[in-house]
């Protein structure tokens, strides 16, 4: 690059080497000689020299900058593209993005939530759903296969028999037109897609929820006293007895030691220590001739079999079968025999994420993870599909009937000395039990 000498040295400089002279007259009032006039030109050329470097190699760092931001044009249009894929009829594109479904269903005839694949001898609500999914043109074969593909993470894992009227599952799909109604058009009648939310792209159902709502429905003759009222469907509840049992689901509520509410976890496990926010009974209605009751927990979550075992000896007490205070001793380190009430019955209600929605839900770009806008199709789904398979199933096979009749087995006095006998016990019930857990197995997933 060639730089002109006016540029670099300016017309003043210029004078000063035509004159000779080039900071002035020397000591003694004699000028330098001309030879010191070039020895500077040349060290001015120099100086030029290495400024037209200097710009050079500016200027090649500019056309790197802008290789790179080309680079990353280039990245950044690879990714537009690989969000946008073949929709089901092959030539309308759709982009591919982070949501959330809300699902209802009825577990009966299931085992469980969670799919099991390359296992087509146990049927599960998300083999329904996955190839829902693929059907309807939502994700690609292979997601089905391997669902890591698609990012997908239940909220909770219900397990066996165990229905939902508010689960939420996370996954990355094809955001066809008409969605809902395509996925749901392959799904059968008593699985349902309830709604559609989008999320952030990080976000997990499971590591996300804040809290768990479950329900319990019972018969109330579950509640009647052993010696002084009938043991069946003539049975109806008091006044007496209904604030007994609120009393005693209230004693629940804050933090305590689980331990003896599920199976493998010992007094001094950290994990074995549970939140409940709110557990209570509702008004008993009457439906085909029996009154039943519906029992609400609310907790930051559950472990296997608790809310059956934590309703199992609320029963064990009212029924005149175990002394109130078990309730506190059951908290404590001693082994304590905690019936499990049957698994028939056991709905999750509702999933909660209070602080992702303070977060997000109002940032313009993403919903909050609410219920209020289906509860009307919620309500619909629970009378259509779940409280008749509940009921039908318990006038059939008197589950709740046939439980009680066990409560006169165990032993509610059992202490410390007897735990590795009630331990064997325990682990004998729980190997023969046919209805598996509760699904409340949060932290087993």
């Amino acid at each position: 690059m060639v730089v002109p000498w006016s540029w670099l040295l300016g017309s003043r400089v210029l004078l000063r080497l035509a004159g000779g002279s080039w900071r002035g007259p020397a000591r003694g009032g004699r000028a330098r000689p001309i030879h010191s006039c070039f020895a500077m030109a040349e060290e001015l050329r120099t100086v030029a020299s290495g400024q037209a470097k200097r710009l050079k190699t500016s200027n090649g760092r500019e056309e790197e900058e802008e290789e790179e931001d080309g680079k990353q044009d280039d990245h950044q249009t690879k990714r537009l593209k690989a969000s946008l894929e073949d929709g089901e009829d092959g030539t309308k594109k759709f982009p591919k993005r982070k949501i959330v479904l809300l699902m209802a269903y009825s577990g009966k005839g299931y085992h469980g939530m969670q799919r099991n694949v390359g296992n087509s001898q146990f049927k599960t609500i998300e083999d329904d759903l996955v190839m829902a999914l693929i059907r309807s043109g939502c994700i690609p074969g292979n997601h089905g296969e391997d669902m890591k593909k698609m990012s997908f993470q239940r909220c909770a894992r219900t397990d066996k028999g165990v229905s939902a009227a508010g689960q939420i599952v996370s996954l990355k799909v094809w955001l066809i037109e008409d969605i809902l109604r395509k996925i749901n058009d392959h799904l059968p009648s008593h699985i349902r897609i309830l709604g559609l939310k989008r999320v952030t792209g990080g976000f997990n159902s499971k590591n996300k929820c804040d809290a768990r709502t479950y329900s319990y429905m019972l018969p109330t003759f579950a509640f009647a006293h052993k010696d002084r009222d009938p043991q069946d469907e003539m049975y109806r509840l008091n006044k007496e007895t209904f604030e007994a049992v609120n009393r005693l689901l209230a004693c629940y509520k804050g933090t305590h030691n689980f331990h003896n509410f599920t199976s493998q976890k010992g007094p001094k496990d950290p994990s074995a220590k549970r939140y409940i926010m709110e557990m209570y009974c509702e008004e008993p209605f009457e439906r085909d001739g029996m009154e039943l009751a519906v029992i609400k927990v609310k907790g930051q979550s559950f472990m296997m079999h608790q809310i059956r075992k934590m309703i199992g000896l609320v029963i064990a007490i009212v029924k005149g079968y175990a002394a109130e205070s078990i309730m506190e001793q059951s908290w404590g380190e001693e082994k304590v025999d905690v019936p499990k009430a049957p698994g028939l019955g056991l709905v999750l209600e509702q999933v909660h994420f209070e602080k992702y929605n303070r977060r997000f839900g109002n940032d313009g770009l993403h919903e909050a993870l609410e219920w209020a806008e289906v509860g009307e199709k919620i309500a619909a789904f629970k009378e259509q599909h779940i409280y008749p398979t509940i009921i039908s199933t318990e006038k059939e096979e008197k589950s709740m009937m046939n439980w009680l009749d066990t409560l006169s087995n165990h032993d509610f006095n059992s202490t410390a000395s007897r735990t590795q006998v009630d331990s064997r016990d325990a682990k004998a019930r729980e190997s023969s039990d046919p209805e598996g857990s509760d699904g409340c197995g949060d932290d087993s997933d």
